[in-house]
């Protein structure tokens, strides 16, 4: 079982870059270990640390002003390689949702797979969401995926498209597995009768 994600209300980390691609997301030297677990601490390393390992000061994930669950980034987030440790790194660090105007396929349906919701917006509306939290770092956004919409403190809503499927999975905190394994009774049922109509037509 996963976290469940329903609704989500939290300020936001703003990283107003095109084109970020999963190497920078987590650097490929990074890709040894086999768990998901402690790739947050390398999250954006090469952004984050300079060459001795201080934190560079003018980076927004070392700046205390912004911080949240959600990640607001610029269009065409996570190309590049298909790593899911892009993911794995996002979730780990504290990140429930990204969003952006345009997401790489296989990053996407990696995310989706990790309890990571990539939340799709117009460019026009990411633009607000970045000039709303420059006018205010406090800004909250709302995230419902019930109803798949995204709010800002002045009411401006858009809503986002998600693969149904994914979506209970998200809403239900379950994976691949899970969701099998909730469906036990169905598939039994199933079994048994397709079993009673091969006995029946002999």
């Amino acid at each position: 079982m996963k976290e469940k994600f329903i609704n989500l209300k939290s300020t936001t980390v703003p990283l107003p870059v095109e084109n970020i691609d999963t190497d920078q997301i987590i650097p490929a030297r990074f890709l040894k270990a086999t768990t998901r677990e402690g790739f947050g601490e390398n999250l954006f390393r090469d952004w984050r640390y300079d060459g001795d390992g201080n934190p560079k000061t003018d980076f927004i994930l070392n700046n205390p002003t912004h911080q949240g669950k959600i990640l607001v980034a610029g269009k065409n987030f996570g190309c590049g390689s298909s790593r899911e440790h892009a993911a794995w790194a996002l979730y780990d660090y504290g990140f429930r949702v990204v969003i952006s105007s345009f997401f790489a396929d296989i990053f996407k349906n990696n995310s989706l797979n990790n309890a990571l919701l990539p939340v799709q917006v117009s460019d026009s509306f990411l633009s607000k969401i970045f000039k709303s939290v420059e006018n205010n770092p406090k800004t909250e956004i709302e995230v419902n995926l019930e109803t798949q919409t995204i709010t800002l403190p002045d009411g401006n809503s858009e809503t986002f498209e998600i693969n149904p499927y994914k979506k209970a999975c998200l809403i239900n905190g379950h994976d691949d597995i899970d969701y099998l394994l909730s469906l036990k009774k169905e598939i039994k049922e199933f079994d048994f009768k397709s079993y009673e109509l091969q006995a029946t037509s002999y």
